[in-house]
């Protein structure tokens, strides 16, 4: 090792702890046994270029151990990255660009926030398919304009998590050969060692789930590891897996203690492990200039590999130009206005099943929006998200749009992030709604990060029918609206499907389009402005002059509340009917359309969702919630909806109670 590496490898260590102890919280263990490994990546492979973040062909690097930030955030300083001294001195505060794990949007270089232990492996094993996908779509044999590499390192806790054995077996099954995992062997966790819980043979488990896999026995010998990586980007037809045996809180008095995981070394065995690394102890924050330039040539590397590329682009476009706009469009957010003119709507007088209307409208959206991306937890048939004729990603060779996820719903949302973050793609997964539970970790990442995610799930309700309460949702749909800054839309019928979908796609933020497994009616969308309805989250249906009470609906309910308004109009009650297929897009909507649409002045309310009540009791105000609030039963559909009270004389009764009649 030349004397200058050891050098900045260990300003890294002692920046990192340096951190932690002006924080007074952090991890300071993974950084001191982690920092070889991380700068030989950094520094002798990772292709980036730190004057341009978003650079579209660098490779991707996602430090799943999100805890270790202090060493990520370190190496972006040194890189050249707009990270300061002042920033690294500001880690864990409010308002900084270092908080306590990376956020991605907040920090440059940070490629996806990560800390909840496997969601950066999955969400890497995402970015490594937009790779594969991309290259095989506008590579030609004279010219590889989509070329790199994803990176990830994890811990020993990223890999007792399911969601990475979910991922970690497809990636295998796909042959992401552009994948490439360190694992940082430290073999201890917070509450001891590893082995209290952990003591699987994992290369033979990565060697059965189809993986390259290697062990480098001191995590401190940087040309093992570099030679490590070297034979992992060699072998193309397997994802690699690097096993590096570490020792946590290396160099300092706590090495190979589980203290050193999650809480700073303390001011005296700070001093002590700075002696051991030979750095002066009466200096904070400390980067020798050497350092300094020496990283200087790094980014002086990284804007040549750029500039190299952008030379190899405009040969591309000389030479394709119709390629070339398409992925410049890809690149910069597609933005094709011919889709809605080109929308097709259902004409009403049938019926039929939101699921149905939706796979009709992903395969309209594909025409216009040809990076459209995605697949089903082995449901597509179920949930209709087949886009036809596009192929089978990892089987067919072409430029394919169907991914079969197999029955890894966990892995199947992160991975759908992970492709939302690489750029360039619109990735779609999709499940029953009752399975969103394995998916929430990866759901709630996304509303984070605001990745244009978008999640489908169908067979919505007890309207499931004979699958019974496993597979009949209840509080699913309250429990995703609970999520800050994520979007659900449950349409009532095929046409609020069509403009459900049209806002997932031109708005570019997460969202959950909640869809029926049971046909239902199809609204007259001239007749009711349904298009410009849903847009606004929610929008009037039927309304009488001066209403005494306002009904309001979401998705297959919508059609209970319009038969019930017929009849209690007979019976001389005014009322007011209102589809709210989205809240969240409601509420953001200006004070004049949500007191136009529900007038304030009116408390009498009746809310009717088949889902739990609690979300719906604020809104209905004066009134009731027509939902349900215990698991379902088996049974037809019908007969199931008639035991829960889903019927006109039932909603007609509680108006008649709400209305004191």
């Amino acid at each position: 090792m030349r004397e200058i590496e050891k050098l900045s490898i260990n300003t890294l260590r002692i920046l990192s702890i340096d951190m932690v102890e002006n924080a007074k919280s952090g991890h300071p263990g993974m950084p001191l046994g982690a920092a070889p490994m991380a700068y030989v990546l950094f520094y002798r492979f990772l292709k980036h270029n730190s004057d341009d973040p978003k650079w579209f062909d660098r490779d991707r690097f996602v430090l799943s151990a999100g805890h270790g930030c202090a060493l990520l955030y370190s190496l972006l300083h040194l890189c050249g990255y707009k990270i300061t001294i002042d920033d690294l001195k500001n880690f864990r505060k409010i308002g900084s660009k270092t908080p306590g794990h990376p956020e991605y949007g907040l920090t440059d270089g940070v490629e996806a926030t990560t800390g909840p232990l496997g969601q950066g492996f999955a969400m890497a094993t995402g970015m490594a398919i937009a790779e594969k996908v991309l290259s095989d779509c506008f590579n030609k044999p004279d010219c590889k304009i989509i070329d790199h590499y994803t990176y990830v390192i994890v811990s020993d806790g990223d890999l007792m998590e399911g969601v990475t054995s979910e991922a970690a077996s497809l990636a295998g099954t796909l042959k992401l050969g552009k994948l490439i995992c360190l694992y940082d062997d430290n073999d201890i966790t917070i509450e001891g060692d590893a082995t209290l819980a952990f003591k699987e043979n994992v290369r033979e488990r990565f060697d059965a789930y189809g993986w390259h896999t290697q062990y480098v026995s001191d995590g401190n010998d940087i040309d093992s590891i570099s030679a490590a990586i070297e034979n992992a980007k060699e072998e193309l037809d397997k994802p690699s897996l690097i096993i590096i045996r570490t020792h946590i809180g290396y160099g300092s008095p706590k090495q190979d203690k589980a203290s050193v995981h999650g809480e700073p070394l303390g001011e005296e065995d700070a001093k002590k492990t700075k002696e051991f690394f030979g750095f002066p102890t009466d200096k904070k924050f400390y980067v020798p200039d050497k350092v300094y330039r020496w990283f200087d040539k790094l980014k002086q590397k990284g804007y040549l590999i750029k500039q190299t590329w952008d030379e190899n682009l405009k040969k591309y476009k000389e030479k394709y130009p119709q390629e070339a706009d398409l992925l410049n469009k890809y690149i910069n957010g597609n933005i094709n206005k011919e889709l809605l003119n080109n929308l097709k709507f259902f004409e009403s007088g049938q019926e039929i099943a939101t699921r149905f209307a939706s796979g009709k409208t992903m395969n309209l959206i594909n025409r216009y929006f040809t990076e459209f991306i995605g697949g089903a937890a082995d449901l597509a048939p179920s949930t209709k998200t087949y886009l036809d004729g596009l192929g089978s990603f990892g089987i067919s060779v072409t430029c394919t749009r169907n991914i079969h996820y197999g029955v890894r719903e966990h892995a199947m949302g992160a991975i759908t992030n992970g492709l939302a973050l690489h750029g360039g793609l619109i990735p779609y997964c999709a499940t029953f709604l009752a399975f969103s539970d394995y998916m929430k970790p990866a759901i709630r990442l996304a509303a984070l990060m605001q990745t244009h995610s978008i999640f489908i799930f169908t067979h919505d309700s007890i309207g499931v029918g004979e699958d019974g309460p496993t597979h009949q949702p209840v509080e699913q749909l309250s429990s995703l609206r609970l999520i800050p800054g994520m979007t659900v839309i449950r349409p009532a019928d095929a046409n609020e499907t069509v403009a459900a979908w049209y806002w997932a796609i031109v708005n570019k933020k997460p969202v959950c389009l909640i869809f029926t497994r049971q046909n239902v009616p199809v609204l007259d969308y001239e007749k009711y402005r349904i298009f410009e309805g849903v847009l606004k989250g929610a929008y009037m249906l039927e309304s009488d002059h001066e209403p005494e009470i306002i009904i309001i609906a979401t998705g297959s309910e919508v059609h209970l509340a319009l038969q019930a308004y017929s009849e209690i109009k007979k019976a001389g009650i005014k009322a007011r009917v209102v589809s709210m297929p989205s809240y969240e897009i409601f509420m953001q909507q200006d004070e004049n359309y949500k007191e136009k649409v529900i007038p304030s002045s009116i408390k009498k309310r009746l809310v009717i969702e088949a889902g739990s009540t609690a979300f719906w009791r604020g809104l209905a105000c004066d009134g009731e919630v027509l939902g349900v609030d215990k698991f379902g039963v088996s049974g037809n559909y019908k007969d199931v909806l008639k035991k829960y009270g889903f019927t006109v004389e039932n909603v007609i009764n509680k108006i008649f109670k709400i209305l004191g009649k």
